[in-house]
């Protein structure tokens, strides 16, 4: 069994709107809710062995603050791969991550969280930026994931965290 944590970015900022896409950063609130992530992934035992991240600066200050507020001290990769990414390149990472990871947190964008949620499970679920989903995956290598076989376990959305 596999779990994957699905993490949108913390809410950015587009009060420079000559800054490129890829550069923006958090605001405040999204400067306030992504710790309150980090928080709950320790409070409620989800710790992931790996963290992949978008390269966008909106993801990797998300993450930064999840880790900071976590405690977390694995592995975490910023990938390009993942900004933009759709849930067929979603899979796609996915599938290369090696076997001996059990809990895998992504930290990323939508609309293509959302889709690959979606294919997961079946089912659709809006996620609200820094919304956390938990997905459980009867899977023994991340290179069997397909769709439609995931188990929805919980959402949580920031604002319900108050």
């Amino acid at each position: 069994m596999k779990t994957l944590l699905l993490l949108r970015h913390a809410k950015s900022s587009w009060k420079d709107s000559d800054q490129d896409d890829h550069d923006r950063p958090l605001n405040k609130r999204g400067k306030r809710d992504a710790p309150r992530m980090g928080e709950l992934l320790r409070d409620e035992g989800l710790l992931p062995d790996l963290i992949v991240v978008s390269s966008a600066r909106r993801a990797r200050k998300t993450a930064e603050h999840v880790i900071q507020a976590s405690g977390y001290r694995g592995e975490t990769r910023i990938t390009g791969e993942l900004y933009e990414a759709d849930a067929a390149k979603l899979m796609q990472v996915l599938a290369g991550l090696t076997a001996t990871c059990g809990r895998v947190l992504l930290v990323g964008h939508n609309p293509g969280l959302e889709e690959l949620l979606e294919a997961l499970t079946g089912a659709y679920a809006p996620l609200s930026t820094a919304a956390l989903a938990k997905i459980d995956l009867p899977i023994e290598a991340w290179g069997e994931i397909s769709s439609s076989q995931g188990q929805l376990g919980h959402i949580w959305q920031p604002g319900e965290l108050e």
